[in-house]
This record gives C-alpha cells, structure tokens and sequence, in this order.
C-alpha cells in the first residue's frame, strides 16, 4: 500500500519507513542502506522533518526520528480524504452541468430510440436495477418485451427498497396467469391500481428516465419489432410523469387478501349481505376484470359468475353493472 494519500513521494515514503524500522538514523546511514547518495538523502530527510513526519537532534552528524505515524499520517490522510471528497463533489457537479448543456444542444441526449424487443427488455431489466427510489408502470395487455410473471427485477428493487407505483388496464386481466401476477406483486410490496383503459405503455424510474412506444402496437397490433423511446430529464419527461399522475389519481386501488385480489380497503363498517365469494367477485368486477377471468380466477363458470352479478344487482337495486358498483361503493360493500 502506498502512502502517497498522505502527500509523500516514493522516495520519501520509503525513507520514512525506514526511520519507524530503524528509530534513528543518520543521512549516512540512509543513503548507505537506500542507494541513494548523501546529498538527496540529507534533502528527504530535510524534508520529512519541514512536513512533519521527522524531527533531528542538534549537532554533527545530525540523526533523525519518525515522527508518531498515528500524529503524522492520519491528520494528513483525513484532510486528503476530505479534500477528494470535496473533488468528488465538484465532480459530480461538472458531470451534471456537462450533461445538462449537452441535452441543450443535442436531442440525442434527451431522446434515444430503441429498436426490437430484446433490447427494449433489456433497458427496462437495467432502469429497474438501477433504481433507487420508486418505479412508476402502465401495464397494457398482451405484453411487447416481458411477459406478466417474467419481471425478477421488480421483487429484487422491492427487496432493497424501491416503491413500485403499477396502473393496470382492464384489458390486462385477460392475459392468462395476469391475476395471480398481480397477486403475487402486491404481496411483495407492489402498490397496484387498476384503470378501464391506458393511453400508453409506460415505465418511469426514479422521475429521471422513462421508456414508451412511440408507435402503438403489441404482438397482435404490429408486424414488426417494437420502437420504443428512452427519454431523460426534459418537458417531454415531466408530461410524462403527469400523465401517470393524472391515471393514478382517478384509478381504482387493488390489494390482496385471504382469497386473492380484492378492491379497496376493508373499514370495518356494517356488514354487508354478501357471501365471501361475492365480495371477490365484486371486487374484480370493479377492477375491470372480465367474466371470463374471474372465472378462471374463482373456479367457477361463466354462469355462476352471471348469476352471482344477477343477485347483487337485486340487492342494490342496481340496473347495470356500472350502478352495481356505485351501490357498492356506496353501501361499502368493499
């Protein structure tokens, strides 16, 4: 290990050294053992002692000591720390100003095309590992680059501590395996919502970078392989995150209980007339899932789920499935 943080050459190092080693010394002594000729070594030791590593004694020849390396090394190598700290600091301040004049000047600094799937899965895999702070998802159906189930790096930012913000569309739940998915996320700390319908695809992270199509399309919607956009920090980016904001708020909240995933939150108010099955059917229901897929999800047939959004209509009064959930919300059966 060098001493060269503590603001030592190498030829100064290795006579310090030598005087811990040897306690006391001469510059005879040093040049003789060293190699070095008397004349440079008087000038390391001369200047070992004006920095405070070395102290001599009065008289001819003169012999020198080491300083204490605990009182002459760590008080320098903390000011050395300090000051590459301070270096850093600009540094990243330097880095931050170029960047920021590059996007000024250069568009291709602010927006970067992505052609294929595999690279499009490959930058969502790499924004999610390097996120520090939160996520933010429209999840549409029938998926481009990850299929629902195939996302390990969401459960590996969840377990360090990344807040995911996930909007799914009603379509989404159709996909096979979609609920039991979105089970699975919310029980790993996912923070899930669902909407009738999203304008796009859209992953944000950290509010810095953001990845969306900029052709619509998905499996069954495009011949060709996705183009997709990375965009950084700009008016494009902010509108972005707005528009996830403006979805979010209108949005229904899921969450998962005993029987899987359910709407709302429980409130502990008066108990409502539903059996535990039509409570979960309800909650999908109201989620945007379809028939079919709560069907699937519940175990039953289409026509027993039919029948059990017939008899909770008679209870409410409700005409429609929309004032079905009107009355639900209402009467809190949620």
């Amino acid at each position: 290990m060098s001493l060269e943080p503590a603001g030592m050459s190498p030829a100064e190092e290795a006579v310090y050294r030598m005087l811990v080693l040897s306690g006391r010394v001469s510059a005879e002594d040093v040049a003789a053992r060293s190699g070095l000729g008397r004349p440079e070594a008087a000038e390391i030791l001369d200047a070992l002692t004006a920095a405070g590593l070395a102290s001599h004694t009065d008289g001819t020849p003169r012999h020198f000591r080491a300083a204490p390396p605990d009182v002459a090394l760590l008080p320098r190598l903390k000011r050395s720390a300090e000051a590459l700290d301070f270096a850093r600091s600009e540094a990243a301040q330097l880095i931050e100003t170029y960047q920021e004049t590059l996007r000024r000047h250069d568009a291709s600094q602010l927006l970067e095309v992505i052609t294929g799937a595999e690279a499009l899965r490959q930058q969502l895999r790499q924004i999610q590992s390097s996120a520090q702070d939160e996520m933010l998802w429209f999840c549409k159906a029938e998926y481009v680059a990850m299929p629902s189930g195939s996302n390990a790096e969401e459960f590996e930012a969840l377990a360090r501590g990344v807040r995911y913000r996930v909007l799914y569309e009603k379509a989404f739940f159709d996909d096979e395996g979609a609920v039991d998915n979105v089970v699975a996320g919310v029980r790993a700390g996912e923070i899930a919502r669902s909407a009738p319908q999203l304008p796009l695809r859209l992953a944000i992270a950290d509010r810095s970078v953001a990845i969306f199509p900029l052709v619509p399309g998905g499996p069954s919607g495009s011949t060709g392989e996705p183009t997709t956009a990375l965009v950084r920090d700009s008016n494009l980016l902010s509108a972005l995150i707005a528009l996830f904001e403006r979805y979010w708020q209108d949005a229904v909240p899921l969450r998962v209980d005993d029987s899987g995933l359910a709407v709302g939150t429980d409130d502990g108010g008066t108990p409502s007339p539903l059996t535990p099955v039509d409570r979960k059917l309800l909650s999908l229901l109201v989620a945007g899932v379809t028939d079919k897929a709560i069907a699937s999800q519940l175990g039953l047939s289409r026509r027993t789920v039919q029948r059990h959004i017939q008899r909770m209509m008679e209870l409410a009064g409700a005409e429609t499935r929309m004032q079905l959930a009107w009355q639900a919300a209402r009467r809190a059966w949620l």
